[in-house]
């Protein structure tokens, strides 16, 4: 057939450049719908006869149907640097060795802080968290406070430092609940690591259900979920003193508040809301430690 043949046939798209109607040329040929792609006197026209007009045009949009793109996914927003959060859980855990060392008030601070399970059960729930600010030794210290540091900074950034780390701490602290729930009487544990497994699914479980990974595959969608596992088992369950149970403890309740603070409208809570979450913990810390040393006054003068 001629140019001029083909100008009879009905024009269904037109575009710039000839490469724009390509793709529409393809998905005609693949269906057998006769068409052409010619000049016109200004742009370039795909056309097909008069017969195939309705065929063409409803094979094009089912195609275009089928190939809208996904929404993209949405932007992290991030609420502060983390960093304020980071040192404040860094000056605690740095400050309550110096006191055990000084021991200061006349306390044993490991031996009145610890988790012992069988005082737990019996009604001491603040070694849940008292716990969390002692550790064995120097290497058990710097462990926590690497990871703490880095757990800590990304649920920090997602959340705001003050109340990711009250997450974070309350994470710990029921954490340390459940475990020695689950622990014979004379079951003792101390440090910061249950709050830090609590600290890296808190931040996953946060980052996944605010959809941050959705639309790109399912594995990409699960990706901090499947990134938290794999950490918990490759830090979580080494060396001989490692309170694995603790760890995964720290790790569920933290995975079910990351869970449910998905799901807050964080911008309400603003700069106050954080202030007022950051002192909330501190004061718990206090508070759980007044308790502590007010039990072992108890305990030498009953």
């Amino acid at each position: 057939m001629t140019h001029h043949d083909y100008d009879q046939w009905h024009p269904i798209r037109r575009g710039a450049t000839r490469r724009r109607l390509m793709e529409a040329s393809l998905v005609l040929t693949a269906v057998d719908v006769t068409h052409v792609v010619v000049r016109d006197e200004h742009d370039w026209c795909l056309r097909v006869p008069e017969a195939e007009v309705r065929t063409a045009i409803s094979h094009l949009e089912k195609y275009r149907l089928e190939n809208v793109p996904p929404p993209p996914a949405p932007v992290p927003d991030q609420v502060d640097s983390g960093v304020y959060g980071v040192l404040g859980f860094l000056l605690v855990i740095w400050a309550v060795p110096f006191f055990q060392d000084q021991m200061l008030f006349g306390w044993d601070w490991r031996a009145l802080g610890r988790v012992e399970a069988g005082a737990v059960m019996d009604g001491q729930w603040w070694r849940t968290v008292t716990a969390l600010t002692l550790h064995a030794d120097l290497g058990h210290i710097l462990g926590n406070s690497a990871f703490g540091a880095v757990f800590g900074l990304f649920a920090g950034r997602f959340m705001g430092s003050g109340l990711a780390w009250l997450l974070i701490l309350t994470g710990g602290a029921i954490g340390n609940g459940v475990a020695a729930a689950l622990r014979p009487p004379e079951f003792m544990a101390i440090g910061a690591s249950t709050a830090t497994f609590a600290a890296l699914s808190l931040s996953s479980a946060f980052v996944w259900r605010r959809g941050y990974f959705r639309g790109r595959g399912w594995r990409r969608a699960f990706a901090p979920i499947f990134a938290a596992v794999a950490l918990l088992s490759f830090t979580g369950v080494g060396g001989e003193q490692t309170d694995v149970l603790a760890h995964f403890t720290g790790f569920a309740v933290g995975l079910g508040l990351g869970l449910w603070a998905a799901d807050w409208p964080l911008e309400r809570l603003g700069r106050t809301g954080q202030q007022l979450s950051a002192l909330t913990a501190l004061g718990l810390i206090v508070l759980a430690w007044a308790l502590a040393g007010s039990a072992g006054v108890a305990d030498v003068h009953p």
